[in-house]
This record gives C-alpha cells, structure tokens and sequence, in this order.
C-alpha cells in the first residue's frame, strides 16, 4: 500500500517525539505502563493500553501506526508487548560506560568464566532487607530474593543467569535511567563495586 509508513519511519517517529519532551520521557513511558499494568503485573501491556500509554505521554501516531509499532514489539506474538523489552527498544543499549559496569558486575559473579551466574552466587551480595515490601511486611526477604531472580528472565528455568539474561535485564534497568552518572552510583552500590 503506498503511502504506509514502515515500522523504521514509525519508530523514528516515536524516538522524536519522546526526545521533544525531555530526557526523563522514557522513564515517564515507563511509569506509565507499569500503571496500566497494575491489573496483573506480568509487566506487559495489551494493544489497547499500548496505545494508551503512548497517548499519555504525548506520543500522537495513527492508529495504524500504533498497530505497526505494537505488532513489531510483540515478538512472541501473545497479543502483549513486554514494556522492559519495548523501552530497550526505544532507548537501545546502554552506552559503553554503562556496559563496562554490567559486565564487570557479572564477571564479579562469574568467577570461573563459564557464562553463567549462580543465584546462591547473588544471594551473598545482593541484600533484601531493604527492599520496600520487605520493610513493611508484604513479603519475606526470601520472597524479594525470588522476585528479583524472576525479573532475568531464567530461560531455562535453572537457577542460573547468563550473560546474555543479564545484559537484556540491565539494558531495561538501563532504558529507566536517564543520567549515567546515576546508573553508575546504582550498579556501584547494588553490587558493590569499586
């Protein structure tokens, strides 16, 4: 059809128009479909409240170019679009200084270089106590601890994380983020590096 713009042109689109309304959009978008989400919190939204959110935050497309957009994004086609892996898209990668602190996280962790990170690896150093839940009652540390490993995404479902699971999750932490300077204090003081 001619005329129809392709998903290059529309995710262009979409790029400019969050960059027009400020560094802090991205995290806005995402705050945004955490609350649309806050129905099941499985930290996906449906084509109606992917459209939604793009609304809210200023983003005015055609509806067949929200339909290009929520298509392209939907990868394992479910009819949702899992917004970490959609704001990784909008944003992209972390920059080099950014990935210089996810990988020398991981490779505190993995220490005999086979790819992989152990959670009881992760249990030492990453500390729940002072997650918000945990402070008042809603979940157990052990609980946090859970919650946390789930957001890799363990493909395998084998209590390990490879590298490429956590690139993808940092680079939606990352995507969050908007000063590098406070992603780096964030990596430091998560993981304890120096």
């Amino acid at each position: 059809m001619q005329g129809q713009r392709g998903v290059v042109e529309v995710l262009a689109s979409l790029r400019q128009q969050l960059e027009k309304r400020g560094s802090k959009s991205i995290r806005e978008l995402g705050r945004t479909f955490r609350a649309l989400d806050s129905y099941d919190g499985n930290r996906k939204v449906d084509r109606q409240e992917f459209a939604v959110g793009l609304r809210e935050n200023g983003v005015n497309l055609s509806a067949q170019e929200y339909g290009i957009l929520f298509d392209y994004f939907d990868k394992d086609r479910d009819g949702t679009v899992c917004f970490d892996e959609f704001l990784v898209g909008i944003r992209g990668k972390p920059n080099q200084r950014r990935q210089a602190l996810v990988d020398k996280a991981f490779l505190k962790f993995d220490k005999d270089g086979n790819g992989y990170v152990d959670a009881a690896d992760l249990r030492g150093v990453y500390n729940c106590r002072f997650h918000p839940k945990v402070q008042s009652g809603q979940m157990t540390e052990n609980q946090a601890f859970a919650e946390f490993l789930g957001s890799f995404n363990d493909r395998n479902r084998d209590g390990k994380i490879t590298k490429d699971e956590w690139d993808e999750y940092y680079a939606a932490v990352s995507s969050s983020v908007d000063n590098d300077d406070h992603f780096v204090q964030l990596m430091k003081t998560a993981w304890k590096l120096e």
